[in-house]
């Protein structure tokens, strides 16, 4: 792939970007190093943000409000914008593929559809819009002939590649597994704050990381691909100290043949993922014993001890844009979700500030059929808009599940696109 890339160096694949946050900077310094790739656009609600993110990375900035379409001939200017209905406009700026690396979710969701009208391959560095509106966004994408994918760099798109390399071995997945390094489920956005201010996050993306939310998000995107399901709502998630104790610490044989995702807590290597896969056949048993794989029985352990985020989401755009292909793109429904669970007692009549990575609740991952059967809400649907919040309708206690009648939900833009998403089918 670098070969194809670099011989495309006098005419470079052109990228946009969303989000100048700690993320879409990483996106931004990555695609403009990457040879073969130019980055030619940013848009941020934040317009400063957008533009000093280009001068960070050695390009001229030149803002526009959308009404007009700066020259982008120079390889050395990039478009910076707070209005992101610019990305219709495509057909001026020549942009291929397209990255979303923001914390919103029905407004991502918008911006992508933007970017699939424009003709851009979309990858999505957002799992939370890829969670809740891949299906609408595969839709449109399959309408206008261009790829929407997860991102290649989060620990979901590496599990991906690893679990279609060891698929090709002849290994039946038994476990797709995340290393989690620190889990509070009770944080706030407040106790938090220092944490996040030394890892340039905002506190509530930081929160959604600390209380476990995205975990679940992102094992929940793997299991709509692949047809996996948790063996435990929210996973079992056992703590050890390395990796290579992950096969004494699961009953695999309970499984009942079925592939589970799960996660370790605490292990080395720290930011590493792995994968349990099960070979029967006596004939390979000593060339994997010769290659040193660790087992236990039939149960092989494969990890990775890291996942680089946005160094590898080049690896996606350029997958996307020179081979039509993708990382993930949920191929097996909508298998699992993430519900919302009460982070402390819960009144009636107080409205939830934030769903994902706010005070009120925290997110565990459960079979879609179950939660379904059990009027669980999935705690996306908390989402809010300006001072348009959910609102309690009863008390709930600490640790309990929030039903969808439990809740009096605004009319925002967010609701409207799931009506949209749901009627097809």
């Amino acid at each position: 792939m670098l070969q194809k890339l670099q011989e495309l160096s006098d005419d470079p694949i052109r990228v946009g970007l969303v989000g100048a946050g700690a993320m879409g900077k990483g996106i931004a310094w990555q695609v403009s190093h990457t040879p073969g790739m130019r980055l030619t656009f940013i848009g941020d609600l934040n317009l400063e943000a957008a533009s000093e993110t280009a001068r960070q990375i050695g390009l001229n900035p030149v803002e526009t409000d959308g009404d007009t379409i700066p020259d982008v001939s120079d390889k050395d200017v990039l478009v910076t914008t707070n209005s992101l209905g610019l990305l219709r406009q495509n057909d001026k700026l020549g942009m291929r593929a397209f990255a979303e690396a923001t914390n919103a979710i029905a407004a991502a969701c918008d911006y992508c559809l933007s970017a699939i009208a424009g003709g851009m391959h979309v990858i999505l560095m957002n799992a939370e819009v890829d969670l809740v509106y891949g299906p609408l966004l595969q839709r449109e994408a399959e309408k206008h002939n261009v790829i929407v994918t997860s991102d290649a760099g989060d620990q979901h798109g590496v599990l991906m590649n690893m679990i279609e390399e060891i698929k090709m071995w002849g290994f039946d997945i038994v476990q797709a597994g995340n290393i989690k390094g620190f889990l509070d489920r009770y944080a706030t956005p407040e106790s938090i704050r220092f944490e996040a201010e030394k890892r340039n996050l905002s506190p509530v993306q930081c929160c959604a990381y600390t209380d476990g939310t995205k975990l679940n998000i992102e094992m929940a995107l793997l299991c709509n691909e692949l047809g996996l399901t948790p063996f435990v709502d929210g996973m079992e998630g056992p703590r050890c100290a390395n990796v290579t104790e992950a096969l004494d610490l699961f009953d695999f044989d309970a499984y009942g043949g079925h592939g589970r995702v799960d996660y370790i807590l605490g292990a080395e290597p720290g930011g590493g993922v792995y994968v349990v896969g099960r070979c029967d056949d006596t004939f390979q048993h000593p060339y994997l014993a010769y290659y040193k794989l660790v087992n236990k029985g039939p149960y092989y352990l494969f990890y990775r001890p890291y996942h680089l985020c946005h160094l590898e989401t080049t690896g996606a755009i350029a997958k996307a844009v020179l081979h039509g292909e993708s990382i993930l793109t949920q191929k097996a429904g909508s298998v699992a979700d993430v519900y919302a669970y009460a982070k402390t007692d819960l009144k009636a009549g107080q409205a939830v500030e934030h769903g994902i990575g706010g005070a009120e609740c925290y997110g565990l991952i459960r079979s879609r059929a179950d939660a379904l059967a059990d009027d669980h809400l999935p705690i996306s649907h908390l989402e809010g808009e300006g001072d348009r919040l959910p609102v309690l309708k009863r008390d709930i206690g600490r640790d309990e599940p929030v039903k969808c009648s439990d809740v009096e939900l605004p009319d925002i833009a967010f609701h409207h696109l799931l009506k949209r998403q749901a009627e097809i089918g």
